[in-house]
């Protein structure tokens, strides 16, 4: 892979894409899959120890729990059970495992259809974001 390639990938999913195209992407998916909700999973900008998952889009059925999607997630990540994942939902809320997804999505689903999931190993909040300033 050349080195723009992987740069590239690395770059968040709002960023690779602008909003009409996502917003496209959205009904496309929709139409073909009208009991799946798109999901976008990316690692937490900082995180240094949990490895990129192989794909960040996600159809998931509406009545799968988020504790459920978290189980997926850590399969998938190969995480053994000592090592702790957390979910942050549309970069601002950490929601309850027993939620259904169709409920998180109708709260938290982005402008553009897809509703955004940060993993990290540790809790992000109180984590400062990419455009904060640090307290005087």
């Amino acid at each position: 892979m050349a080195p723009f390639e992987k740069s590239m990938e690395m770059m968040p999913f709002k960023q690779r894409k602008c909003l009409a195209t996502r917003k496209h992407e959205v009904c496309s998916i929709r139409s073909k899959f009208p009991n799946k909700l798109p999901v976008i999973v990316e690692r937490y900008i900082r995180e240094k120890t949990l490895p990129l998952l192989d794909k960040t889009k996600f159809l998931v059925p509406y009545e799968l729990t988020l504790g459920q999607f978290l189980c997926l997630l850590r399969n998938k990540i190969a995480l053994d059970s000592s090592q702790a994942l957390f979910l942050l939902v549309a970069e601002k809320s950490m929601s309850c495992m027993s939620s259904s997804m169709g409920e998180i999505y109708s709260h938290y689903s982005d402008a553009d259809g897809f509703l955004y999931i940060t993993y990290a190993s540790q809790e992000m909040f109180g984590a400062p974001q990419p455009g904060d300033r640090p307290p005087r």
